[in-house]
């Protein structure tokens, strides 16, 4: 290849990425047209390629200049030497910002239901990585959906409104700081203290991991006082930033310097007689907040992480149509192929499984969700999260390779930032092994393998993986049946089990979707049989790819 032909491939390269991403991404309408009516689903078509259109325009030039080289600034003290703990920000995060809640993704969470809408708009916002805003728009609908259902009316009607105001200008963001330097995911060890105050309390003690550090309304789990060690005693209130125009008793003692999501401001907090409403029954703290507000998160983050990989995806495919070496475009290579089409099953597994999800979680705010459908989303939502956050570093990973040396340049593509951004994704709201921590411990008290493992069936039934994956989700099901009953086993092979069962939740649900290709490429990972002969893999790397057409299919 010349220079001049190198040069043009790059640019058409770039040019190939469309304005907008999601009419653009068939296997995404295709799930939308499993689960919604066609009203509803016109409808959010709409406005998420209208949305599209502002992420491609608006957010994603803002967001690559503001991520790489102006991180938020604490400014403590006013010029007049006043403290004052407000977090500064390039203009063009503002910008941003107003892009996002303009189109609606926080404002939805004043009603029940509007899941897949929410999750649509943040998979496309998340195709730029978490872009600083990702987290805020997340934590607000938490924090939102937990007055909305759980406070009184006073306190709702206090805090709510300013919540779900689409102008960014005037809307109130929000924030959940749960995270104590002793309690991480040990929660029952936090110390913050709550005081009774006449109908409010007092907040006094230092909350070490807030994201959204600059929100208007925190979430805080805060121990009563006088009330039952552990996570019994905890409390969930919400605590506005400022009363009558000053810091309500805190501090903001300094920003986190971290390894992705560098654009959002994180931070440590110390609260000294912070004023603070309830949220909900002080007996019901712990519930609300990981029921309803980590929960929330959960699914959010796993939706995030989806759209990571689908942007990698997109990213790896485009680049190999068009970078040549020694006289072929790189994805006529066999071995890039294979890569190629690993990224495509992975990418759209953690696809289909996130809209399944989405629709439990659609089911569940709108108050239409049976006790199977409860079950089978107190089991996913874990689970999802733990498998779509580990292959969106995974994808991001290889994609970044496909591009070769280019691949690491900040300023050539997204592929850095979203791998930055998706490690940190891996741990928030609970580490892989907290999470299937948390699954072994419901597993052991609730009625949810069956559940969990309809979805599964439910999907596959009918199609032409169906026996593969019964035979392959078997001794999954197995295994967390021991698991029930035998903790150290549940210690050493949880994840494997949860791993085995989330591929063939991932394979089922893509072969519903007419992937089936992709789907026996997920199930075949599980097998541990030697691939075959060349030219049986060759045709399974064909298929995948020829099932993925052009990038952003």
């Amino acid at each position: 290849m010349t220079y001049d032909k190198a040069r043009q491939a790059l640019r058409d390269w770039r040019e190939a990425y469309p304005s907008d991403p999601f009419s653009d991404d068939r296997l995404l309408r295709v799930l939308l047209a499993q689960y919604l009516p066609a009203g509803r689903r016109a409808a959010l078509e709409e406005e998420a390629a209208r949305f599209a259109r502002a992420v491609t325009g608006v957010i994603a030039p803002r967001a690559a200049r503001y991520d790489r080289h102006h991180d938020p600034e604490l400014a403590a003290y006013d010029g007049r030497g006043e403290r004052v703990d407000v977090v500064e920000f390039d203009p063009g995060y503002h910008e941003a910002g107003a892009a996002v809640w303009a189109s609606g993704i926080v404002a939805r969470a004043g009603e029940p239901g509007g899941a897949f809408e929410q999750a649509t708009l943040l998979l496309l916002l998340s195709l730029e990585g978490e872009a600083g805003h990702a987290c805020p728009a997340t934590c607000t609908i938490g924090l939102a959906r937990a007055l909305r259902r759980r406070a009184s009316d006073p306190v709702r009607e206090r805090f709510l409104p300013a919540l779900l105001e689409a102008d960014y200008a005037r809307a109130a963001r929000g924030a959940q700081f749960l995270t104590e330097v002793q309690g991480g995911s040990d929660v029952g060890a936090n110390a913050c203290v709550a005081v009774p105050v006449g109908d409010h309390f007092r907040l006094r003690g230092e909350k070490w991991f807030c994201s959204v550090a600059d929100a208007d309304q925190f979430f805080v789990t805060a121990r009563v006082e006088g009330g039952a060690p552990g996570t019994a005693g905890l409390g969930s209130f919400v605590v506005p930033r400022e009363l009558d125009g000053r810091p309500n008793g805190f501090r903001l003692r300094r920003l986190k310097d971290k390894l992705g999501t560098r654009a959002l401001a994180s931070g440590e907090i110390d609260f000294d007689g912070a004023e603070a409403w309830p949220v909900g029954e002080l007996a019901d703290g712990i519930r609300t907040a990981v029921g309803i507000v980590l929960n929330t998160s959960r699914w959010l983050t796993a939706v995030g992480s989806a759209g990571l990989a689908r942007r990698a995806r997109r990213e790896a495919l485009a680049y190999a149509a068009h970078r040549e070496a020694f006289g072929r475009r790189i994805e006529e290579f066999g071995s890039l192929r294979r890569t190629l089409a690993a990224i495509c099953a992975e990418a759209d597994g953690s696809l289909a499984l996130v809209m399944a999800l989405t629709d439990l979680e659609d089911r569940l705010d709108a108050g239409g969700a049976d006790a199977t459908a409860v079950a089978a989303h107190r089991f996913w939502v874990n689970v999802a999260k733990y498998v779509t956050s580990r292959q969106a570093t995974a994808t991001v990973r290889d994609a970044i390779e496909v591009l070769g040396g280019n691949g690491t340049i900040e300023e050539f593509s997204v592929l850095p930032r979203l791998y930055r951004d998706a490690i940190v994704y891996e741990s928030w709201e609970g580490t892989h092994n907290v999470l299937a921590a948390q699954v072994m411990s419901d597993l052991r008290r609730l009625d949810l393998l069956g559940p969990a493992a309809d979805l599964v069936r439910d999907a596959a039934a009918g199609t032409p993986v169906a026996a593969q994956v019964a035979a392959q989700m078997a001794p999954a099901l197995e295994g967390l049946a021991r698991c029930r009953e035998d903790a150290d086993h549940a210690a050493w092979h949880g994840r494997d089990h949860l791993d085995r069962l989330g591929r063939c939740a991932q394979a089922a649900l893509l072969a519903r979707a007419d992937r089936p290709a992709s789907a026996a490429w997920l199930l075949a990972s599980l097998t541990g049989e030697d691939p075959g002969r060349d030219e049986a893999l060759a045709a399974r790397v064909d298929a995948v790819l020829a099932e993925a057409g052009r990038p952003g299919s």
